[in-house]
């Protein structure tokens, strides 16, 4: 099931769209690169639609043969084209390495198609539809100005959803970028953040304290994802975590994108993208959300690439084969809190990897920004 072409957006996602280019070897033995659509952005608006949530994407995408792939990946996913800025500048590309063992990134983003977004090519969003932004978007001019002022012209007009996914190489100023990222909150309803996008913002406060401080400039609704260990929310009213579901992980890639696009998707089929709604949410309705959102992306994790699930196709393996089956969300949330799971389990058909590391994509340890190298800022 994907969303309906014919349909308002519920929610628009403006951003990042880029092709990851993942290590892979050859027949004969060479290291080689295999490209996926991907760029947080991107991977967000694919979620949402493959969870049959209405959605447009706003991104000036290339008309070479990775933008091509791009809007492949976005028109199979039941995403709107309506908001598509065309253009014959390159896609960016996101190389990832692998440097003992520890994945790195080279961004190849120089006058790049998504990069190139221009305050002109900003229209006007359907007047109920959300709005979710983030990630190197937010780092890389001059498209981060650009979702700037759209971020301030639609605040407190819309539910607004932010994922900053910190690139530390590619924030040439920290200062500078704090200082932006604080405005951000003022105007933010829902934030979605990884405990390491919290250890480089704020290496020196609390997590407590510092969400404290977030509800106090305005913003309803905090997701944080903790990787292996799950997830936690809060609103001003309290706050909850889970644990994150176990499966076998065969990569991280796009687990924190599918947390959030799964997490908006909870939002949308109970009416509650609205402000008030969301400042209204108690622990039992965020212990809710998060297992939804933890349960796309433990399901993520079981296939290469940033591949989010369909809402009503999930992959189930036993013994290697794949079999198709079709779930309701009741049954995914029941999943998620590992009732169905174990019934699962022992008839064979699903298996369990105390190593999964949900809503959390691989860091970047050192980057190459435009083809020029850029040590990544330590995180204090």
């Amino acid at each position: 099931m994907t969303a309906d072409l014919g349909t308002a957006p519920a929610v628009v996602v403006a951003g990042d769209a880029l092709i990851d280019l993942t290590p892979t070897t050859t027949v004969r033995g060479h290291l080689a690169y295999e490209p996926h659509p991907g760029g947080s952005c991107l991977n967000v608006a694919v979620g949402l639609g493959r969870l049959g949530v209405p959605t447009a994407f706003l991104a000036r995408l290339s008309s070479d043969a990775f933008g091509e792939m791009l809007r492949a990946q976005l028109a199979d996913s039941g995403v709107q084209a309506s908001y598509f800025v065309d253009t014959d500048d390159l896609t960016t590309l996101a190389a990832v390495h692998l440097r003992g063992g520890q994945a790195t990134y080279s961004f190849h983003a120089q006058s790049a198609a998504d990069r190139g977004l221009l305050p002109e090519h900003l229209t006007p969003l359907p007047p109920d539809a959300a709005l979710h932004l983030g990630s190197i978007a937010l780092m890389l001019e001059p498209v981060a100005t650009t979702l700037e002022s759209l971020l301030q012209r639609e605040a407190r007009h819309r539910v607004v959803s932010l994922d900053p996914n910190v690139r530390p190489g590619l924030i040439s100023n920290r200062v500078a970028y704090l200082d932006r990222f604080e405005g951000w909150m003022r105007l933010v309803d829902i934030l979605k953040v990884s405990e390491e996008d919290l250890a480089w913002l704020y290496p020196r406060r609390t997590p407590e304290d510092v969400v404290a401080g977030w509800h106090a400039a305005g913003i309803a609704v905090v997701l944080m994802t903790h990787g292996e260990h799950g997830a936690a929310a809060s609103t001003p009213l309290g706050s909850t975590s889970v644990e994150a579901p176990r499966v076998a992980v065969v990569d991280t890639v796009g687990a924190g994108d599918a947390f959030t696009s799964a997490a908006l998707a909870h939002l949308h089929e109970r009416g509650l993208l609205r402000r008030d709604a969301l400042l209204a949410l108690d622990v039992s309705g965020l212990t809710e959300l998060l297992e939804a959102a933890c349960l796309v992306a433990a399901d993520t994790c079981t296939r290469a690439g940033a591949e989010p699930p369909r809402r009503r196709e999930l992959d189930v393996r036993s013994g290697g084969a794949s079999r198709e089956v079709t779930l309701g969300l009741a049954d995914l949330v029941e999943r998620a809190t590992g009732k169905k799971l174990e019934r699962e389990l022992a008839a064979g058909l699903a298996t369990r990897d105390p190593g999964a590391d949900l809503g959390q994509e691989p860091r970047t340890a050192d980057v190459v920004v435009d083809d020029r190298r850029a040590p990544a800022t330590s995180r204090g």
